[in-house]
Formats: structure tokens, sequence, C-alpha cells
């Protein structure tokens, strides 16, 4: 089994190079890029720009950013022959320093969803505010201020935290923040927040 494994990875970063090198720009943004001319995710965001390709992603962010599946979850729709089985994928992107994605994904096999989720993560990053608990010095390391945000029954708070406290929270926004860049805050979280769907959708826009 242990060959398996050790192939699987690396035959699909080989995979992963080659469309990289036969990237071929469609969106006027995606020539700029590539041309480059826009060196920066804020450079976009300042316009208000819509990235329509994934790739432009992974050429200003590059090998910084990384990807966790968050869940997998069957999904069953009746059709008139019966169940149809498909997988959900949860994708969270984010390279550690102020820029975080999610992804959901439906598709027949696992790994296509999981595929298809990371393009769609890719496509949404967004950029985090990051702020100061008492003193601005060093870099900004927590939320900018207390916010609340509500997806379904789910209902997070965010509390900006000193420096050294850590990541006060359960796994799944654990996991969110750490990609956004934010070493310190606490949370506090109400509702079936075993709908992992709705608690990772909750989390993704309040740092930004």
């Amino acid at each position: 089994g242990g060959g398996r494994s050790d192939r699987g990875p690396r035959g699909r970063r080989r995979g992963r190079k080659d469309e990289e090198e036969k990237w071929v720009p469609v969106t006027k943004l995606g020539r700029l890029v590539k041309s480059g001319k826009i060196t920066s995710l804020e450079q976009i965001y300042l316009h208000s720009l819509p990235i329509k390709e994934y790739q432009i992603i992974d050429q200003l962010v590059g090998p910084s950013l990384k990807d966790e599946v968050m869940k997998i979850t069957p999904v069953q729709k009746q059709t008139r022959a019966g169940q149809r089985t498909r997988f959900k994928a949860f994708v969270v992107v984010g390279d550690g320093n102020g820029h975080v994605g999610l992804g959901v994904k439906c598709s027949k096999e696992v790994a296509t969803a999981i595929r298809g989720a990371i393009i769609l993560a890719k496509l949404s990053v967004i950029p985090v505010r990051r702020g100061y608990w008492g003193n601005k010095i060093g870099k900004p390391h927590t939320v900018p201020c207390k916010v609340t945000g509500k997806c379904g029954s789910v209902t997070v708070r965010m509390v900006p935290a000193p420096r050294g406290a850590g990541i006060v929270a359960a796994r799944v926004p654990k996991k969110v923040l750490q990609f956004a860049g934010i070493e310190d805050v606490f949370t506090s979280s109400r509702g079936s927040t075993k709908t992992l769907g709705n608690f990772v959708k909750v989390l993704f826009p309040l740092p930004s």
C-alpha cells in the first residue's frame, strides 16, 4: 500500500506543473498577471476585480498557499431509478498571511469533488483584516474588533485577544483562522456547529 500512496501525490504534482506551464490566460486580468503587470492580490482587491482563473492565485501567492479538506460528505438525490449518491467536499485554502478562501463542490467521485473545491476555494480567496490588542507593536496578530456572524442556526463571535493567547476555538474555526494568518483570538460558537458547511461559511467572511 505504501508504494501506491507515495506515487499518488508525486504524479498529481507533476500534472499540476504541466497545467501551470500550459496556462494561457483568457481574461484581461489573467494576461496582466502573467505578464507581470500585477504583482499582488491587493492590487486586484483595490479595484474589486473578479478573479475568474484560479491560476492567477497560483501565480501571485504561489507555494505559500496551503489547502485542507475540511469534510467530505455523501449527499443523495432521489431519481426515478433510485437514489443517486454524490460526494460534497469542503476545502479551505490560505497562505497564513492574510488570504483565505473556501470552496464547496459536489461530484460523483471524491477526487473530482476535492479538485473542484480547491479551484473554487482559490477563486474565492479574500483578504483578511488583522489588528492589534492593546499596543501596536510588531505585526497585527488578531481580529481588529469584535465581530459576530450567522449562517443557518450557527452563530460565531470573535473577540480580539492579547499576543500569546493563541487561537481559542474549536477544530474547524481554528484551522480557518490559522490559514487566514490570525494568531490570537477568542471565539464562541452557538447553534448546530456540527453542520460543518454552515460553520465554515459563517467563519469565512468574519475576519475580512
